[in-house]
């Protein structure tokens, strides 16, 4: 089947398994909807995909942590950045090396190394499944907040680990020393490139967009090229690209605070990345659904070589190693909350925290991203089982969570984020006390003709008093209809000089840290949407 062929496909189950999963009765995620559905596609046409590896990572990866970075509430990341740390560095390392040990001894046949492999793949979770798990559930925010602050986190350093137990398996060799400085180099230049890379970019464009103009298309496609340049930069110097990636989402959502861009490009903006997210994440584990059947019978026949019975054992390595997996996060947890805050660890909340431990696209992109073959062209040892063993993670860890988070996260006793609604209405009070003092001092400088002195005062008058219904002046003609459409034209110019110094603002109220991130994006996404309208009128 052509190429072409092949992404429409995709692109359609994609669609199809969003309309599936809000037919469902029962609150089940969409990505299990979309594996279920990538089977479906593979049991009625032969899509024939073979995934390039290097293609496949360089293709999703740095775009969907990109994204992340980019919309990651900043102030709660500081606030928990010691129990983020210490989930998405510490229990990285924890599980690999448990989990790695793990399944070495459960399956001898896979080298050591290609389990450590295995072992960094399936250790970084996946916020966007939990959310998918917890649609019907009220999850407290700072929970939420903790879980997509660590899974963006031990996203780079699951793939970093992942990326050293690759390099073991190709050259046959491993030193700790020279992988702890490989580490080192990696992580500090890859977070370098990615800053690098989004502030260069952001001050580029906004002197062009200053001195002749701003092109909406144009800024929409630079952000789209930022995380790929940013992850290209790093791996050409032998850095962590997915770093990079990292550090340039985050870059890109304090570049955000300086409000450079039109509100018309933010919303654009916003509305195609969030499509690039839903279709990127959709178009991975369809492909997952529909590579399954074929992954399944080849990590039987690795099995069955080993003198087992296929299907018995494959589902108990997954069930074990999902366990096991669980089991390393549970003791992990528990004893970050026991010790490192110095208080008694609720079981309820340690489970949830366990549980919500989904694991998803990163996980399975990094899997798919093992090489075929060794650098003497024999065939990447078990790559066949470690993938298949990965998947069944993915699924066994889902409808876990499917099954067990609705009942741990009610009535969870989650400590609350003082003050935020608070300081939300704190914030929309300032930022229109700023534009109707921004109108006022406008009103009087629109006077360009002897008669609009006095237009000029009942435009303001308009523009301070947005819900007033304008149907009145529109249905007017003749002489009255032209005064009307100036004022029309006067009101609208108030109206816009009004909404910029809300958002900017809002915007210093963020900088300032009086505002959270989360909030002050509501906000300004409200001041864009009418802005928008408003100008495009």
């Amino acid at each position: 089947m052509a190429p072409l062929e092949i992404v429409l496909i995709l692109l359609a189950a994609v669609v199809v398994s969003g309309a599936c999963a809000r037919m469902l009765p029962l609150p089940v995620p969409v990505p299990l909807v979309q594996i279920a559905l990538g089977v479906f596609v593979a049991a009625v046409v032969n899509l024939g995909v073979r995934l390039d590896p290097q293609v496949f990572f360089v293709l999703f990866l740095p775009p969907l942590l990109f994204f992340d970075g980019w919309r990651l509430p900043k102030a709660g990341l500081l606030r928990d950045k010691g129990m983020i740390l210490a989930l998405a560095l510490g229990l990285v390392v924890f599980t690999v090396l448990g989990a790695g040990l793990l399944i070495h001894w459960m399956i001898p046949a896979m080298p050591l190394a290609v389990a450590f492999a295995l072992a960094a793949v399936i250790s970084p979770t996946d916020p966007v499944a939990v959310k998918a798990i917890a649609a019907r559930v009220a999850v407290p925010k700072r929970l939420m907040r903790l879980l997509e602050g660590e899974a963006l986190l031990n996203d780079a350093s699951g793939l970093v680990c992942l990326r050293f137990a690759v390099a073991a398996v190709l050259t046959g060799t491993f030193s700790l020393v020279d992988a702890v400085g490989s580490f080192v180099w990696a992580s500090a230049v890859g977070l370098a490139a990615g800053f690098a890379v989004t502030t260069v970019a952001a001050h580029l464009k906004n002197w062009v967009s200053h001195r002749y103009g701003e092109d909406v298309g144009a800024q929409i496609l630079i952000s789209l090229l930022i995380p790929f340049g940013a992850y290209f930069l790093a791996d050409s110097v032998g850095a962590s690209g997915i770093l990079a990636a990292v550090a340039a989402g985050i870059t890109m959502g304090y570049v955000e605070q300086g409000g450079g861009a039109l509100a018309e490009t933010r919303v654009r903006r916003s509305a195609v990345w969030e499509t690039i997210q839903f279709g990127a994440s959709g178009v991975i584990f369809i492909l997952l659904g529909e590579q399954l059947p074929r992954i399944a019978s080849r990590a039987a026949e690795v099995v069955h070589e080993a003198g087992h019975a296929e299907i018995f054992w494959l589902l108990l390595y997954v069930a074990a190693i999902t366990f096991g997996v669980a089991a390393l996060r549970f003791a992990w947890v528990w004893a970050l909350v026991r010790v490192a805050l110095c208080r008694a660890a609720s079981w309820r909340l340690v489970a949830a925290l366990t549980v919500a431990g989904v694991r998803g696209t990163v996980t399975l992109a990094g899997v798919l991203s093992l090489p075929f073959m060794l650098a003497d062209g024999s065939p990447f040892p078990a790559r066949d089982l470690a993938v298949f063993l990965a998947a069944g993670v993915i699924i066994a860890s889902l409808v876990a969570a499917t099954l067990l988070l609705p009942g741990l996260l009610s009535h969870l006793d989650f400590a609350a984020e003082p003050g935020e609604e608070a300081a939300e209405d704190a914030a929309r009070v300032a930022a229109g006390e700023a534009a109707l003092a921004a109108i006022a001092r406008a009103q009087g400088g629109l006077a360009t003709h002897p008669g609009d002195a006095d237009l000029g005062a009942e435009a303001a008058t308009r523009a301070m008093a947005p819900y007033r219904q304008r149907i009145d002046a529109l249905s007017r003609s003749g002489a009255e209809g032209d005064v009307a459409r100036r004022i029309e034209a006067l009101e609208r110019e108030l109206e816009l000089i009004g909404m910029r110094a809300e958002r900017e603002r809002l915007l210093q109220l963020t900088r300032s840290g009086q505002l959270s991130d989360e909030a002050a994006r509501k906000l300004v996404r409200e001041v864009d949407l009418v802005e928008a309208r408003i100008a495009g009128a």
